[in-house]
């Protein structure tokens, strides 16, 4: 099994699931970082996300739980726990226990999906959830583009990867010959590694040999920490992508990627047309192929790259680290 020795609870903002999947009333079963979850949402529409177990005697919220208005009660014994999980009612006292308070998680709904901000010693975020369409300074928003969810989406659950080899996937020119087999050779035009928020772009040429000037297409991309990825790809198929990955427990990783192709000029369908839906798994089609290269990837410490992978390569791995906890960096196993 290619296992990583890198830490599988970094810090950063982590998708745990699209929007639609968490309606009203809803309170939805997940494990993530070793934990098990709940997510609910209030009467008012608020995502809240929680431990899954009630701190009175255990029970697990996620199986019988419900949501009354902004609380979410308890199954075993009707204590209500609000948003930030500390208990408000006990239906057989005068008073709540302020004394005990569910683990909750910061939670951000953003590009139609749902995030929850993990940090090992409970920091609160330092940093945001790139927006989709503002975050790459174009007049584009979300009605120029097809609906991604859920018909261009993909989910691949509890495959044994980690979040940063999706990272160092941006960095590596070379692979896109071989597990895309595309005939331009990418040429990067930006390495910004300067904060937690980073920046790659790429131009693309199908001719090595073709002018600057007339280079007409591109990748910009924006990794917000190891968890959050998007991309703006512009002068082919016009399309956005969030590649989306989340540590479930020691050696796997839940795996989302979610694509919005650009309309064609006077289509405002409400679903995908067919132009969109075959763009949407073509794009969806290419990132598979990375995936299982990764669901099978040793992390290689240190990589022997070429001359021409140097600065990438390493510039990543550099900015990468300050998100792993000094404590719980590597595990102490090796790599096997």
């Amino acid at each position: 099994m290619a296992r990583t020795p890198l830490s599988m609870e970094p810090t950063g903002w982590f998708q745990v699931a699209w929007c639609t999947e968490i309606a009203i009333g809803a309170v939805h079963r997940m494990k993530y970082f070793g934990r098990d979850m709940v997510a609910w949402r209030s009467a008012s529409g608020q995502v809240a996300v929680f431990d899954a177990y009630c701190e009175h005697l255990g029970a697990h919220l996620g199986h019988g739980g419900r949501v009354d208005g902004e609380n979410l009660v308890c199954p075993f014994h009707g204590w209500e726990w609000n948003r930030e999980g500390r208990n408000v009612c006990i239906p057989y006292e005068d008073h709540p226990n302020r004394g005990r308070r569910i683990r909750s998680y910061p939670v951000a709904e953003r590009n139609e999906a749902v995030w929850i901000w993990y940090d090992i010693d409970g920091r609160p975020p330092f940093f945001e959830i790139p927006d989709i369409f503002t975050a790459f300074g174009d007049d584009r928003t979300a009605a120029d583009y097809y609906p991604p969810v859920p018909a261009a989406t993909l989910f691949r659950p509890a495959l044994e990867l980690h979040p940063q080899y999706i990272m160092e996937n941006g960095v590596d020119f070379a692979h896109f010959k071989f597990v895309h087999k595309t005939p331009f050779v990418p040429e990067f035009t930006r390495h910004d590694f300067s904060g937690p928020v980073s920046y790659v772009d790429f131009t693309i040429a199908f001719d090595a040999g073709i002018a600057e000037d007339e280079i007409a297409s591109g990748v910009e991309s924006i990794n917000a920490g190891l968890g959050c990825s998007i991309t703006k790809s512009w002068g082919m198929v016009d399309n956005r992508t969030m590649p989306a990955v989340t540590p479930v427990d020691e050696f796997t990783s839940d795996v989302r990627f979610t694509v919005w192709i650009g309309r064609r000029p006077g289509d405002d369908a409400p679903e995908p047309s067919r132009y969109g839906a075959t763009m949407a798994d073509f794009v969806i089609q290419q990132f598979a192929a990375d995936v299982e290269i990764w669901a099978h990837q040793r992390y290689s410490d240190p990589p022997g790259l070429s001359r021409k992978e140097y600065r990438g390569f390493t510039a990543l791995r550099a900015w990468a680290a300050q998100f792993y906890p000094s404590h719980s960096s590597y595990r102490k196993a090796d790599a096997q």
